[in-house]
């Protein structure tokens, strides 16, 4: 989710030999299901033909994708190493890898550029109490909203990114713009990043994952794009968003859009209204979001065993429109329904749930009990 709008460069793949037995399993027998009725994906795993090969620590995928052991981060055929590194605070996750992004490096112009970004955003919101009105407020919660639920949790992330749902072009178009005033990258970029990390999930590939270090994982990834080119690739797991004429729009005019609505905001309000609508709003948007890369692979309980460190934290879900059920997540990437328990509160859950009410939605997928069963009986320890 680089904040600045930038076309990766079609790098070479950076050959982690410890991630090929990830990502290659030869003569591997597949274990399949019958289809179910109303079934989106299906569950379908791919491994040995033993049980004990589809534990938590096994090579399997599920639901069509790659989940890789923690363990095999490490070089094959040798025990992990031991849990020495430093144990984030009131976790269990250990950080074996820390990484420093701030020193040690050449920085680009697009990471001077992603940082000076958020930078500004943070210091303007400093001027928030030297600059509060009612109005400015009201602004800025409506624009968190509009940006966050409508944008990023909604569009960018259930519907553009693991296709949950489909929506009339002229309404998914309209919820993208919305993602794009988030500031947080254009729509195929922050799509990107988000297919990657499920791809390589808490391993040496991952763009952002808590065992190189929970502020890592938070946000200081975002400020080294070259070593996220060099484990992932360029942008090239995004060809149904890069076939259609508006995202590549957006990409190339990607800084124009947010610069436009602060212009509309000074109009509207003057300078309070940008201090609140753009200082305040993006940096509380900012840390929701980066929480989820961070707090929901840190701390909450995991109901499913899927082989990474996604948690379920209904903290951060309160604050996240349902983002926060991470583990649901992680099992079941493509529902869209994150909270799948009728206490788990899912804001993005509900809007969806209405748009289907309205035709608006279709294709609507969430797990059946069937495939419950399946997952938490083909995980078991």
């Amino acid at each position: 989710m680089a904040l600045l709008n930038s076309r990766l460069s079609d790098s070479k793949f950076h050959r982690f030999p410890s991630l090929r037995p990830a990502i290659h399993h030869p003569r591997l027998m597949a274990v399949s299901f019958r289809s179910v009725s109303g079934d989106p994906l299906g569950l379908n795993l791919v491994g040995r033909c033993n049980f004990k090969s589809l534990r938590l620590n096994s090579s399997c995928r599920i639901q069509n994708r790659a989940t890789p052991p923690l363990t095999e981060a490490f070089e094959p055929g040798s025990p992990p190493p031991p849990a020495t590194g430093k144990r984030i605070l009131l976790s269990d996750v250990v950080v074996r890898r820390p990484r420093e992004v701030f020193s040690g490096r050449k920085w680009t112009l697009h990471d001077i550029g992603t940082a000076g970004v958020v930078a500004a955003a943070h210091l303007l919101a400093l001027l928030a109490p030297f600059q509060f009105n009612w109005a400015a407020f009201w602004v800025a919660v409506s624009l968190y909203i509009v940006t966050g639920l409508f944008g990023v949790t909604l569009s960018f992330h259930r519907n553009l990114s693991h296709r949950s749902f489909k929506l009339p072009k002229w309404l998914e178009y309209s919820f993208a713009y919305c993602g794009v005033q988030a500031l947080q990258g254009n729509p195929m970029n922050w799509v990107s990043t988000h297919r990657y990390h499920h791809q390589f999930c808490d391993s040496e590939r991952d763009p952002h994952s808590p065992i190189e270090g929970f502020w890592f994982s938070h946000m200081s990834w975002l400020f080294d794009i070259k070593t996220m080119t060099e484990r992932c690739g360029g942008p090239n797991n995004v060809g149904d968003l890069q076939k259609q004429p508006f995202y590549r729009f957006i990409e190339t005019t990607y800084l124009l859009h947010p610069i436009a609505l602060g212009a509309l905001l000074y109009a509207m309000g003057g300078f309070p209204f940008i201090v609140w609508g753009m200082g305040v709003r993006l940096v509380w948007v900012y840390h929701i979001t980066w929480l989820v890369n961070s707090a929901c692979h840190v701390w909450g309980n995991q109901a499913w065993k899927t082989g990474d460190l996604s948690r379920n934290n209904w903290w951060v879900s309160l604050f996240a429109f349902g983002e926060g059920w991470h583990n649901n997540h992680h099992a079941f990437e493509f529902s869209a329904r994150h909270g799948l328990e009728w206490w788990q509160l899912d804001m993005t859950w509900y809007v969806v749930r209405l748009l289907q009410a309205l035709g608006l939605a279709t294709d609507v997928k969430i797990p059946t009990q069937l495939q419950k069963q399946n997952f938490a009986t083909f995980n078991a320890t």
